[in-house]
């Protein structure tokens, strides 16, 4: 399943390569795409194959489509152009650096008119990275939150704030994030601070903070986090909303004996958001427009929504939704409860090697 990516190995930023999904990429020559194309660039697992068909039976549009692991392994793809894409699929603060670098196009909404059927919290949120909302169309959200094994964890224990995780209860069943913006948003909202703050006080306290955790730590994972609290390795972990879908389905598919409970702490959270852009280089604009319009049809967005399980901003597609889902609040929380959260914004390259220079720290002490 999709990831949302952060993530710092101690040699630098994540890069895995080009993971292609069955096509060869496209070339950066003039010559090398039609009018009837698409050239799309998104996360893996994170589009339903036949809404690719069903755009291509549809609009006679063929889709030449590849995927990335990171937004850090898609930026300087995109950066360089020697692969020319129409259409990509970055995360917030990732979208925030493009468009400061004048890497987007402005889109031409005449041809989204399903644009109406987003909700427009959403495209208010997306105002912190995209101001005017001229660049990006929301795809899915999530946010980031503590899930607890209610067999390990007392009533009375029950986590209610980031500061939990400090807990000496939990000593060696607490996973965290193994992803530099994830573990200092934790630490940084524990203490009262933005999880977008570039003050090297508050980050350093961050560092200290973190430094002190380490030893109640089991382990820094990221995708490992859902199947270890499925297995009943850790009491509590970091993770992400759109995991709960799956994590409901396999305790009741198990029959295990304990349920998997999840809490955005009330310090606040990354809400996170996940939109379609179109790179200023892209060779077929229009064909990209009726792409994100495809996909912001209330029926292709539930059943993007259906297999990804990530949240959905398409107010249409929710409303096709059963009450049981629109009801769970691990995957739908209520507007309310997002009051102190935040989307993660680029912070310019100086600030980021702080960032990373300090989890090195961290995870070397």
């Amino acid at each position: 399943m999709r990831r949302k990516s952060f993530a710092l190995v101690l040699g630098g930023i994540m890069g895995i390569g080009l993971v292609l999904g069955g096509c060869k990429g496209p070339s950066g020559s003039e010559g090398s795409q039609g009018a009837g194309e698409v050239y799309v660039y998104n996360w893996g697992e994170y589009i339903d194959e036949e809404v690719v068909s069903m755009f291509e039976e549809e609009t006679g549009i063929k889709v030449v489509y590849d995927m990335f692991e990171t937004n850090e392994e898609m930026y300087p793809v995109i950066e360089a152009g020697g692969r020319t894409y129409d259409v990509v699929c970055p995360s917030d603060y990732m979208i925030q650096k493009m468009i400061e670098n004048h890497m987007l196009a402005e889109l031409n909404f005449d041809n989204i008119p399903n644009l109406e059927h987003i909700d427009p919290e959403y495209l208010e949120r997306s105002k912190s990275f995209d101001p005017e909302n001229k660049y990006s169309v929301p795809y899915c959200w999530g946010t980031v939150g503590i899930l607890y094994n209610t067999s390990m964890v007392a009533p009375e224990d029950v986590p209610t704030k980031w500061s939990d995780l400090w807990d000496e209860t939990f000593s060696g069943e607490i996973l965290m994030q193994d992803s530099v913006r994830d573990a200092f948003m934790v630490a940084l909202k524990s203490l009262g601070y933005s999880m977008n703050t570039s003050d090297p006080g508050e980050l350093e306290q961050a560092r200290d903070l973190l430094v002190k955790q380490k030893p109640l730590v089991q382990a820094y994972v990221i995708d490992q986090v859902r199947d270890k609290m499925i297995g009943g390795e850790a009491a509590l972990g970091v993770i992400y909303s759109g995991e709960m879908l799956y994590i409901q389905e396999e305790v009741a598919n198990q029959g295990l004996e304990y349920s998997l409970e999840y809490v955005i702490p009330e310090e606040g959270t990354n809400v996170w958001l996940d939109s379609w852009v179109i790179p200023s280089n892209a060779k077929n604009k229009e064909n990209a427009e009726a792409w994100i319009n495809f996909l912001c049809r209330p029926d292709i967005a539930k059943m993007n929504f259906e297999y990804i399980t990530y949240a959905t901003p398409n107010k249409g597609a929710f409303d096709l939704l059963d009450e049981d889902l629109k009801n769970n609040k691990a995957v739908f929380p209520d507007i309310d409860s997002l009051d102190n959260c935040e989307v993660f914004q680029y912070l310019g390259d100086e600030v980021d090697t702080i960032y990373n220079d300090l989890w090195k720290e961290v995870k070397s002490n």
